[in-house]
């Protein structure tokens, strides 16, 4: 089954662009362009996409707000494509439901195997968006944390699994890490995901470090 990708921008060329990259690959069907915030809401919810591509400085409402609209009524998936990687974008993203955040300047074949990925639930995060996410969860501190409640219905294997996927392992590294095998920690991440009610593993990341049970620079216990 293909997937059914979304292409949301302001700019024409640039939709053109990604239209022309992602049709060159059998798995993946454009099913719409959007160029502006509103559109890619009325868009999200009738053509049903998979993964929606979405700019964020875009006229009439912003990429993030449509984000946010958009993770809120529909199962569709967030990829947040750029010019910019500054710290309130990044945060703010991923803060409105995001499932990755990926430069512009992206090479093609890293722009597809990020829907690829995306689509299959997993994080998707450029290096240096992960740096600038983790500086901005340490200048926020820990005063202003509050450990979810949530996190109490999780067992102690689920918080270690929870704890590793915050750092940016996959599951083949935290399987390695803990003895124990990929189909095992697959379905951790799965009972994970499903008892704190967050649609992917990027969400799970932000939690870990808003709630505190992962702190930026120090190692997991």
């Amino acid at each position: 089954m293909s997937v059914r990708v979304l292409i949301c921008d302001d700019q024409s060329l640039v939709r053109a662009g990604f239209r022309l990259v992602l049709e060159s690959h059998p798995d993946i069907d454009v099913v719409g362009e959007a160029s502006n915030g509103e559109e890619a809401i009325h868009s999200a919810g009738r053509l049903k996409p998979d993964i929606v591509l979405m700019d964020i400085r875009m006229p009439r409402l912003d990429g993030i707000a449509a984000t946010r609209e958009i993770t809120a009524r529909h199962p569709a998936r967030v990829l947040v494509l750029t010019t910019y990687d500054l710290d309130e974008y990044v945060y703010d993203a991923l803060q409105a439901g995001a499932s990755g955040f990926l430069l512009k300047d992206t090479p093609p074949n890293q722009l597809v195997d990020g829907i690829r990925a995306v689509a299959g639930g997993e994080a998707l995060l450029a290096p240096s968006v992960t740096r600038r996410l983790i500086a901005e969860f340490a200048r926020i501190g820990s005063a202003s944390r509050v450990r979810p409640t949530a996190l109490d219905e999780l067992t102690p294997r689920e918080l270690e699994v929870l704890r590793l996927l915050a750092r940016g392992l996959s599951n083949a590294e935290i399987a390695a890490q803990l003895v124990l095998g990929d189909t095992t920690i697959k379905t951790h991440v799965a009972h994970v995901l499903g008892k704190l009610g967050l649609r992917d593993r990027v969400q799970a990341v932000v939690l870990a470090y808003e709630s505190g049970l992962v702190t930026p620079g120090r190692a997991p216990e």
